[in-house]
């Protein structure tokens, strides 16, 4: 079954990521964040979409946003903020954040992630 991505009418934000956890012993820690911060995302104000999926040991994300200013709210709250403070503690990654009229569908994520993605 070939995955067809929604096409929007207007210009959305997307946010990608990928992290994967440090040590088998942090990841307990990690999917108590993961979960928390995922439910936080699909019920964000100017959330339109919040998908999780691990590939080749890669934990990624593909969020879409009506605005990069809601994505940033969302950023700088609630369980989001927590798994911030102890990102660097328990896991590596890159994120990657673009205006653009058409979702990635998730056969491109970890390439473009892999591509494009800025160290964090």
């Amino acid at each position: 079954m070939t995955e067809t991505p929604e096409l929007p009418e207007t210009l959305v934000y997307v946010s990608i990521t990928g992290l994967r956890v440090r040590h088998p012993r942090h990841d307990m820690l990690f999917w108590e964040h993961a979960v928390a911060s995922m439910l936080q995302a699909q019920s964000a104000q100017g959330n339109l979409r919040a998908e999780a999926r691990t590939v080749d040991d890669v934990h990624h994300t593909l969020s879409v946003w009506e605005s990069r200013e809601a994505m940033l709210a969302y950023l700088r709250s609630g369980p989001h903020l927590e798994a911030l403070r102890l990102f660097r503690k328990i896991a590596t990654g890159k994120v990657l954040g673009l205006h653009t009229d058409t979702v990635p569908a998730w056969a491109d994520v970890p390439k473009l992630w892999r591509e494009q993605g800025r160290d964090v």
